[in-house]
């Protein structure tokens, strides 16, 4: 994928503390499902990390900054942001 046409990227990674495992992996599909059908998102992964128990890998693209934002307002009116606050994010924002 290249990075010159506007796009928004981000990549990183959420650390679930294993006694919240269960209460995120119940919300996720519905925090997924709700993200990809926002304008603008384009790819929105979300994945258990197989060699770090509690490590969810994200990657996200936004058609522009615009779209992202939006997409952050949204999502602090979820129940993934009540469900998820407090755990540890590790994020890289990148664009064209």
């Amino acid at each position: 994928m290249t990075k010159s046409d506007g796009k928004v990227y981000l990549q990183g990674h959420i650390a679930v503390p294993l006694d919240r495992l269960d209460e995120v992996r119940r919300a996720l599909p519905t925090h997924i499902a709700l993200t990809r059908a926002e304008e603008g998102c384009i790819a929105f992964e979300v994945s258990e990390d197989d060699a770090h128990p509690g490590r969810f890998n994200v990657s996200e693209v936004f058609s522009n900054r615009a779209a992202l934002d939006a997409h952050q307002n949204r999502t602090r009116n979820s129940d993934w942001f009540r469900i998820t606050q407090g755990i540890p994010r590790e994020y890289s924002v990148t664009s064209d």
